[in-house]
């Protein structure tokens, strides 16, 4: 897949600092508090961007630079900042790019779920990542969504089991639950040497050394090698031999090399190592401790060994706006210019910023870049890189960059910008839909006009967060993943739009579907005197499979409904999905086929059949055993021992299954599955019921149907 010397060098421009095959775009992706920030600022320091290593706990880090994340403690964020790394030339020890400056994009991404959506469009423009588990807790649950995330978009992986230092490390466990949970095909490369409080450094796998690092003032920055030591020697070999015989089984080279018996360099296995990690078939797996500066540099050298640059990355897929046809996207800096935008966001300083990551081609200040959504052109006057919350000018952005765009308008997250001549539309990330929704209102008159601007603003910048004015109350509503989502929006409304608001209690965002098939009549008559109104529709609902939305189809024959009325049709069925007929929640999972009706020559009109497919759709759905649908929450607690039975006790008051329990020493990990709204102040229960000695997790899991008591009861507020 990688190119070859010679049209690599066609690749590049003459004019970019660092060559595409000497470029890492990485994410730093994994469950809240397994230490990301903390590791991204040992990145930063030990690459010499920062000269003082920041701490999450004192609120001192570079990619937590909000003032809510400060205070916090919690990315809320995804963070883009760049370094350059050169890999030391070390005795004994084999690097591939040892002594060749490279430069490392990363991007630090939140762990928390209501922040998910950072994470989605980070992965969807990031050519690997860096996926960092705890020592002690191994995969959790966010862990897991992180992972399915990067699998969607084929993100190559590196492991980092990072709190090597903490009391309760396993390096092993970490591993294993890796291979059980995600089914991740992972092997150490660098194991930790010691563990706890005797926690040196690491062993490198491949090399066959100990690398120790210094505990003086240096904050990590020095280490010495050496031999393994005579204890861990078996235990290494075992690695190696481990290591080998999965590239055997996986590498045609390796494999070869073995059959004819010929020796495997460190060379060859690294090759190897490098071409079925970013084939998404091998995970290397490093451990050592962000906190305590032991192994990050190594991590930092795995990085540019193994994950892959814009040239070792499949072409980006696309298709041409006007005829659909498939279009693919290859990094040169010679080629059409086409980027994707994958996140607004709202400067105090420069206004409205675009991040983007460029495919193909180059942006220069000046140039005019064309938005195949839109039909729109645009002036590029500002291009800037970023660090964090620092901004630097920038005058041109080659094929592999991550930059931001200052000013641009017209646009939302997922667009692509693109030379006109050569269009093409690139597949925008994915976003889950809202869980949890509020009323909102503003204290004062003065804040009703902020108020519209802030949410406007706040929206575009979050895929995940929807605004909407419920019909009914006229009140604004705003939705989005959770409690803690709604609380940071409130928060940025009043320190970056200055907008004062009270909020009503937190709903639940219902959902309706149906369980079997049902024709539906829907007929608008209307005669008043000169032109009437004639629209008549007859459909047929089924149920989807889940996750398949509103599908229509249709199967009119005959000319029963006239072509020209099909556009008018399908748009009332989507305008009756947004109400249900249980409770006026928004309908999903629902396939429509379009069966029949009628026309008048004269009478008939777009609107009327709008209105006839309406009524149409509500007949059927009535007919189809509709039901309501709640959100189901993956929960994770873990507790000490002697409080396990009152948590379980509490968990199922709250309507939870118990889906397994888990021991670990004197830990209990008791995973479950609870509707969200049985889970609203559950933080602050478990407190008490712990004594404030168990943590939990909790992540959307999926849709499923209410039951009857709980129904009453919910029809019974909404009316």
């Amino acid at each position: 897949m990688a190119a070859t010397t010679e049209s690599v060098t066609n690749l590049n421009s003459p004019n970019r600092a660092f060559p595409l095959e000497r470029t890492r775009n990485i994410g730093i992706a994994a469950h809240i508090d397994a230490g990301k920030t903390t590791l991204t600022e040992r990145i930063l320091f030990y690459t010499g961007m920062i000269h003082k290593i920041g701490e999450v706990h004192e609120g001192t880090t570079v990619t937590d630079w909000m003032e809510q994340e400060r205070e916090r403690g919690i990315t809320i964020t995804s963070a883009a900042t760049t370094c350059s790394w050169m890999q030391r030339p070390e005795e004994g020890i084999y690097k591939a790019y040892s002594g060749i400056k490279m430069r490392v994009n990363i991007i630090d991404t939140p762990g928390h779920v209501d922040f998910t959506a950072e994470v989605e469009r980070s992965l969807r423009v990031l050519d690997g990542a860096i996926a960092v588990f705890c020592g002690v807790a191994g995969v959790q649950p966010q862990s897991e969504t992180v992972w399915r995330q990067a699998t969607k978009y084929g993100v190559p992986r590196i492991a980092f089991v990072n709190k090597m230092d903490r009391t309760g490390a396993d390096f092993d466990n970490a591993l294993e639950s890796m291979r059980t949970k995600l089914g991740a095909n992972a092997w150490p490369i660098l194991f930790p040497l010691g563990r706890e409080d005797y926690l040196k450094g690491q062993i490198d796998v491949i090399n066959k050394k100990a690398i120790i690092y210094i505990d003086d003032n240096s904050m990590g920055s020095t280490y010495e090698i050496h031999e393994i030591p005579d204890d861990l020697k078996d235990k290494a070999q075992a690695a190696y031999d481990d290591l080998v015989a999965q590239m055997c089984d996986l590498d045609e080279e390796i494999g070869m090399l073995y059959l004819e018996e010929k020796p495997i360099s460190i060379e060859a296995l690294k090759a190897a190592i490098r071409r079925q990690t970013i084939a998404n078939r091998f995970v290397p797996v490093v451990g050592g401790s962000a906190f305590k500066n032991k192994g990050v540099q190594y991590l930092v050298d795995a990085v540019v060994d193994y994950l892959p640059g814009p040239l070792d990355i499949p072409p980006a897929q696309g298709m041409d706006p006007d005829t659909s046809a498939p279009l693919e996207v290859s990094a040169n800096d010679q080629g059409n210019f086409c980027s994707l935008a994958f996140k607004l966001w709202s400067d105090p300083f420069v206004g409205k910023l675009v991040f983007f990551r460029v495919y193909s081609g180059k942006l220069s200040k000046g140039d005019t870049v064309y938005n195949p959504r839109t039909n729109k052109r645009e002036r590029i006057s500002r291009i800037i890189q970023i660090q964090a919350d620092k901004r630097e000018d920038v005058d041109t952005c080659y094929s592999g960059d991550i930059a931001a765009i200052v000013g641009i308008k017209n646009i939302t997250t997922g667009d692509t910008l693109c030379d006109e001549d050569h269009a093409i539309l690139l597949e925008p990330p994915s976003f889950p839909d809202p869980v949890i929704s509020m009323s909102i209102e503003p204290k004062t008159k003065a804040d009703q006009e902020k108020m519209g601007i802030a949410l406007q603003r706040l929206a575009e910048e979050d895929p995940t967060f929807r605004v909407f004015t419920n019909e009914d109350t006229g009140q604004t509503i705003i939705a989005g993943m959770g409690e803690l989502h709604l609380e940071i929006i409130r928060d940025r409304m009043l320190r970056e739009f200055k907008v004062e608001a009270n909020s009503g209690k937190p709903q639940i965002a219902y959902k309706e579907t149906i369980l079997m098939a049902a024709n539906g009549e829907g007929k608008l008559v209307k005669q008043s005197g000169g032109r009437g109104q004639y629209g008549h529709v007859i459909c047929k609902v089924t149920p989807n499979e889940r996750g398949k939305g509103i599908t229509i189809e249709n199967k009119v024959v005959g000319g029963t409904i006239p072509k020209e009325f099909i556009p008018a049709v399908n748009k009332g069925f989507n305008e009756a999905v947004l109400n249900g007929v249980v409770a006026g929640y928004p309908v999903i999972d629902v396939h429509v086929d379009i069966i029949d009706g009628s026309y008048h020559d004269v009478d008939s009109n777009e609107m009327a059949f709008k209105m006839a497919a309406i009524f149409a759709l509500k007949d059927a759905m009535k007919k189809a055993k509709p039901i309501l649908l709640e959100p189901i929450m993956k929960v994770e607690n873990i507790t000490p021992d002697e409080f396990q039975g009152d948590i379980m006790g509490d968990l199922n008051r709250r309507r939870a299954r118990i889906m397994g329990i888990e021991t670990k020493g004197n830990l209990s990990t008791v995973n479950a599955e609870a509707p969200l709204s049985e889970m609203f102040g559950y933080a602050t229960a478990i407190r008490s019921l712990s004594k404030g000695r168990s943590s939990y997790s909790m992540e959307p899991s999926h849709f499923e149907q209410v039951p009857e008591q709980v129904k009453a009861a919910i029809l019974e507020q909404k009316s």
